[in-house]
């Protein structure tokens, strides 16, 4: 899949490699943020509903479904690369239902800093496929990333 555009968050932190990694391998807590109504969520929700991988292997696949605005949204995501306490990388697969951003690739690195870590985070995604919201998308899709990012980053 090719990505049109993409989104990136450094953080550095004192927790280890080993803390930040288990933090941002729980998929239900990384993506807290869609998981309570919000401004960014305009009202909506989206529930998680993890393999027996739960989201930290592999192959592991991971399905979020929600409403925002009376649409029902879906996505489904599988884990691509895992390589602990250092990277993971995910991405959605299938047909999928999103408002302001189509497919997506999402990851992270972890580097052993001082008495800490440094933390990169991305997100490279393409507009979404239905016309009706490609303008919407290119209004807000921008935002969308940087605020997702932050959000998982927050407290590390």
């Amino acid at each position: 899949m090719r990505y049109a555009r993409s989104a990136v968050r450094t953080v550095r932190t004192r927790a280890s490699p080993e803390d930040v990694f288990e933090r941002l391998d729980d998929p239900t807590v990384l993506g807290s943020h869609m998981q309570k109504p919000s401004m960014m969520m305009l009202g909506g929700t989206m529930r998680y509903e993890l393999d027996e991988g739960r989201g930290r292997a592999v192959g592991s696949v991971i399905r979020m479904t929600g409403n925002i605005l009376g649409l029902r949204l879906f996505l489904e995501e599988v884990v691509t690369e895992r390589s602990p306490p250092f990277s993971k990388t995910w991405e959605t697969r299938a047909k999928i239902r999103l408002l302001v951003m189509g497919h997506y690739r999402i990851g992270f690195t972890i580097t052993p800093q001082d008495n800490g870590s440094h933390v990169g985070m991305f997100m490279d995604y393409a507009m979404p496929a239905s016309q009706g919201w490609r303008i919407v998308a290119g209004l807000f899709a921008k935002y969308y990333a940087g605020w997702c990012l932050r959000k998982m980053t927050e407290g590390l």
